[in-house]
C-alpha cells in the first residue's frame, strides 16, 4: 500500500495538468507530451496502466485511453498485448534534449480584445455545480458503473434543447456527446477521411483550429470566399467540382470572422449543392445563441438532416473549461463517427450536462449572457463611432465581437504589433485567412465577450491613439 501511494503521488508530480489549459484531456496529452520531449519521461519508460493513472491524476479513465491511444498513433508511445504502454524508442534523440525553463504562467493583456472567448468572469460556476452534485445525487448506481462514456440521458436532453432552441431536427439517437467543437470536428473528419474524402471546403477567412484538426486527420482545405451573404455558394460548387470535394465546413448562423449570415437563398444553393454530390455540410453553430436584435437563426440542419452535421459547445455559451460538445449526425455517418476512436466526456460530466439542460440552468445562464453581451456590444460600438469614426465597423448584433475596418494605408498587423506594449491584445484578421498573404482589406477582429465593463472606454481609446500612431509614422515613412 505504501508502495501504491508513492507511485500515485509520483505521477501526479510528474504529469501536473494544472500547468497546462483546455479540457482534462487535452491537458494530460500536453503534460505527457512535455515530459517526453524533456527527457523526464525516457524512451522505453513504461507508464502506469489508464485505471491507476486516472486514480492518480483525478480523470477518467477514459480521458487516459484516449491520451494513450491518441500518442500510440502518432508513435511517441507504443503498446503491447500484455506489457505496459511504454515510450517508444524512436523518440530517444527528443528525450534526451535537455529540459527547458519553465514556461511562463499563461498571461492575457490588460485589454484583452481576443475573438472568441466568453465573460469567464461570469461563467456559470453555481449552475453546474448544481448539476453536478444534483446528477451524482440523483443517478442511479447502474449509471455511475458505466464505462463507455454514453449517458442517453445527456443525449435525450441534448436532442430536445437543440430543437427547442436551434429548430434542429434531432433525436436522441442523432446526437454524439464529445469534448467539444475541435474534437467533433476530429471525429468528422476521421470518419470522413475513412469512407474516402480527401478534402474539405472552407470558408476564406475561418477559424484556423478547425481547419488544423481536419488537416490532421487528412483532409486538404479548399478555400472558398466570403462575402456580404456569408461563404459564396456558387464559388464553393465551382471548387468542388474542380477538386472533387463532396464535403463543407461553413458557420451559416454568424460567419467567423466576419460576422455575416448566410443568407436564405445561398442556404438553399448549400444543401442542393449537398443533395447533388452525394457531400455533407459540417455546420459550425459556434456561437449562434447569441443575437441580439431578433431571435437567433435557426440552424441549417433542419433543411437537411441526411446532409447537414450539426455541431456545437458550450465553450462560448458557458466556459471551455467543461470541454463539452455535440454532434448531431445524419443517419449514414452516425456508425462511422462512433467508430472514429474518440473517447467521449466521463459519464458523470454527461449527466451533469444533462442536468444542467433540463433543469433551465443553460437558459438561465443565457439570458444574463444576452443581456451582458448586447449592453457591452452597445458601449463599445458608441465609443468606437466617437474615437474612431473614420472607421467603419460589421456584423451583425450577433456574437462575441465586431469587426473594424482600418483607415487607408494603415495596416492591421501593424497596429497589432503597437499594441502591444500599451497592453491592448488585437487580432489581425488575417490571421483567420486560409492564404493570410493573399491581397485583403485591413482590419482587425474585436472581441468583447471577456472585457470587463469599466474597461471598454479605455481600450477603445488606446485602440485610437494607436491607430493614429500607427497612420502617422506609416504617412512619415519611419514605420
Amino acid at each position: 500500500m505504501v508502495q501504491t501511494q508513492t507511485n500515485l503521488v509520483a505521477w501526479e508530480t510528474l504529469l501536473d495538468l494544472a500547468a497546462y489549459i483546455g479540457s482534462r484531456h487535452v491537458r494530460l496529452e500536453q503534460a505527457v507530451r512535455d515530459a517526453v520531449a524533456t527527457g523526464r519521461l525516457t524512451s522505453g519508460a513504461a507508464l502506469p496502466p489508464s485505471r491507476l493513472l486516472a486514480t492518480s491524476l483525478g480523470v477518467s479513465r477514459w480521458v487516459v485511453t484516449e491520451v494513450y491511444g491518441r500518442l500510440t498513433a502518432e508513435g511517441i508511445l507504443e503498446a503491447r498485448t500484455g506489457s505496459a504502454t511504454r515510450v517508444a524508442e524512436s523518440v530517444r534523440a527528443t528525450a534526451s534534449r535537455p529540459a527547458p525553463e519553465p514556461a511562463e504562467p499563461l498571461r492575457r493583456p490588460r485589454y484583452d480584445l481576443a475573438p472568441g472567448v466568453p465573460d469567464l468572469r461570469n461563467a456559470p460556476r453555481a449552475l453546474w455545480l448544481r448539476a453536478m452534485t444534483e446528477a451524482l445525487t440523483e443517478a442511479p448506481d447502474a449509471e455511475l458503473f458505466r464505462l463507455d462514456g454514453d449517458a442517453p440521458a445527456a443525449r435525450a436532453a441534448l436532442a430536445a434543447y437543440l430543437s427547442r432552441s436551434r429548430f434542429a431536427r434531432a433525436d436522441a439517437d442523432a446526437v454524439l456527446v464529445t469534448h467539444g467543437a475541435a474534437d467533433g470536428m476530429r471525429r468528422v473528419a476521421r470518419a470522413l477521411r475513412t469512407i474516402g474524402h480527401t478534402a474539405l471546403l472552407v470558408e476564406d477567412p475561418s477559424w484556423q483550429r478547425m481547419r488544423q484538426v481536419a488537416a490532421a486527420e487528412g483532409l486538404t482545405s479548399v478555400p472558398v470566399p466570403v462575402d456580404g451573404d456569408g461563404v459564396d455558394v456558387a464559388a464553393l460548387v465551382e471548387a468542388s467540382v474542380r477538386t472533387g470535394a463532396r464535403a463543407a465546413l461553413v458557420t451559416p448562423a454568424h460567419q467567423f470572422p466576419t460576422g455575416v449570415p448566410l443568407s436564405a437563398e445561398r442556404r438553399e444553393g448549400l444543401i442542393a449543392w449537398a443533395r447533388a454530390r452525394d457531400g455533407v455540410v459540417i455546420e459550425d453553430d459556434y456561437d449562434a445563441e447569441f443575437r441580439y436584435d431578433r431571435r437567433p437563426i435557426g440552424a441549417l440542419q433542419a433543411m437537411a438532416p441526411d446532409r447537414v452535421v450539426l455541431a456545437g459547445s458550450l465553450s462560448k455559451t458557458a466556459t471551455p473549461a467543461l470541454g463539452i460538445g455535440w454532434l448531431v449526425l445524419p443517419p449514414w455517418l452516425r456508425d462511422a463517427v462512433r467508430n472514429a476512436g474518440a473517447a467521449a466526456p466521463s459519464t458523470l460530466d454527461q449527466l451533469a450536462l444533462a442536468r444542467f439542460l433540463t433543469s433551465g440552468g443553460l437558459d438561465r445562464h443565457l439570458r444574463g449572457a444576452r443581456t451582458r453581451y448586447r449592453r457591452r456590444r452597445e458601449a463599445l460600438l458608441a465609443t468606437l463611432e466617437h474615437a474612431l469614426p473614420e472607421c467603419r465597423v460589421s456584423g451583425i448584433a450577433a456574437g462575441l465581437h465586431v469587426v473594424l475596418d482600418l483607415p487607408p494605408g494603415v495596416r492591421a498587423a501593424a497596429v497589432v504589433r503597437a499594441a502591444e506594449p500599451r497592453e491592448l491584445g488585437l487580432t489581425d484578421i488575417r490571421r483567420y485567412r486560409v492564404s493570410p498573404d493573399a491581397p485583403a482589406p485591413e482590419r482587425l477582429v474585436l472581441g468583447y465577450g471577456d472585457l470587463a465593463d469599466p474597461l471598454v472606454d479605455e481600450a477603445v481609446r488606446l485602440l485610437a491613439d494607436t491607430v493614429r500612431e500607427v497612420a502617422a509614422r506609416d504617412v512619415t515613412g519611419s514605420g
